[in-house]
């Protein structure tokens, strides 16, 4: 037993394809010589896929809606993933989102299994703070704060959920600040000096109002021909029917031939393809009423992946985004939901395309030096590889990811 390889096993309830972080984390641990299993669920014909690799086996369950099927779906997962668990005998078992945690909890009791517990999205307020009265959602939050005290590794994508998840959970010790960054080497080559009069547009990411509002596709309508934007991603179950509407807007502003919805593709095609794009498109509702769209830096991973592949940001005009991003000279900001404001800063960053390549290139390099997930995860990298007496003296400290 001694000289197995340490096993790894993660856990969420949901289609870790859709989570790049865990795809990179996995892969990290898979290099460094660990074997990894990748439990979740998944709908059918979903074509976000984890990455292969020799090291890394994925495992999914068909996704079952809300509702009360859903209930006796998680009681078979919870099941499923103990079991395995009793038959794989993991060094670490890496839960990462709220409904994982009452298995996480279960498993760690049974087989005194170390836990990293990696949150990507924070429950709702409501949720979190008990007003939820279900049993089920109850049970959810409980787990969630004894995850939060007991696990040896906590991880939140952003230091404003990482202190708010301390105090949610009364947790002790620190919770590390890991940033939803790309791969190194996923990152593009170098590019030439764009076409001027051409303007290539990209969004990715859940096809949502908050994140791709109609003014986007009416600020096209002020602008050149040469101007395109293409939309990659999906629709959520909460927004049905949105890309249709975007459509028909386009129809009646006469773009619908600038507009172009590619729909969901896996990560590495992707990646390949922002080469091909001048401006990445990553927005965020100036009010925002839910906790996590107002602590999206650093939790996003859009102005990440886009820098990576060489494009200039534009960004919400937030105080947060433009210390981050505009500031450091990596894009411009807009306000999202006027029209006017949008179509100014695509029209400049069409205009000026020398500046706008120096935008992605001054980024693209600061993602292969600094914001890459190699550096950010390093810190639990090395709390995982360490023996459980060195993991547990360090742990003391909080971990954030270079910002220079």
């Amino acid at each position: 037993m001694r000289d197995r390889a340490p096993r790894i096993l993660y856990v969420q309830y949901t289609n870790p394809g859709a989570y790049p972080p865990l795809h990179h984390s996995a892969r990290l641990l898979a290099d460094a010589g660990c074997d990894v299993l990748m439990l979740g669920t998944m709908r059918r014909a979903d074509p976000l896929r984890v990455p292969t690799h020799p090291r890394i086996q994925v495992q999914t369950m068909v996704f079952e809606p809300a509702g009360w099927r859903q209930k006796l779906h998680y009681i078979r997962f919870a099941a499923w993933i103990a079991a395995t668990a009793v038959r794989y005998r993991p060094t670490w078992l890496y839960a990462s989102d709220p409904l994982s945690c009452p298995v996480a909890r279960l498993v760690s009791r049974l087989l005194r299994v170390r836990v990293v517990y990696h949150e990507h999205d924070s429950p709702a307020a409501s949720a979190s703070e008990g007003a939820d009265r279900s049993l089920f959602w109850r049970t959810v939050m409980n787990a969630r704060r004894a995850v939060g005290r007991t696990s040896e590794v906590c991880i939140l994508p952003n230091a404003e959920r990482a202190e708010a998840f301390r105090q949610a959970t009364g947790r002790a010790g620190a919770v590390h600040t890991v940033w939803n960054c790309p791969m190194a080497d996923e990152v593009s080559p170098a590019r030439e000096l764009a076409t001027p009069g051409r303007l290539r547009v990209v969004y990715h990411g859940s096809i949502v109002p908050s994140r791709l509002p109609s003014s986007v596709v009416e600020a096209l309508a002020g602008l050149p021909d040469g101007v395109t934007l293409d939309v990659v991603g999906y629709e959520t179950v909460g927004h049905r029917g949105y890309v249709d509407s975007l459509k028909r807007r386009a129809a009646q502003l006469g773009v619908a031939n600038r507009v172009t919805f590619v729909g969901a593709v896996a990560r590495d095609a992707l990646m390949r393809a922002g080469a091909s794009y001048d401006v990445g498109l990553s927005l965020l509702p100036i009010d925002a009423a839910d906790p996590n769209q107002r602590t999206m830096t650093g939790a996003s991973n859009k102005p990440f992946d886009y820098l990576a592949s060489g494009m200039a940001l534009l960004v919400s005009d937030l105080p947060d985004w433009r210390a981050m991003f505009v500031d450091a000279g990596f894009g411009r900001s807009a306000q999202p939901e006027s029209v006017d404001s949008v179509q100014a800063q695509l029209a400049w960053l069409l205009d000026h395309p020398r500046e706008r390549v120096a935008m992605g290139e001054r980024g693209r390099r600061h993602v292969l030096a600094a914001w890459n997930y190699e550096r950010v995860f390093a810190p639990v990298m090395a709390l995982m590889h360490a023996d459980p007496a060195g993991a547990r003296s360090r742990v003391a400290r909080v971990s954030s990811p270079a910002r220079s």
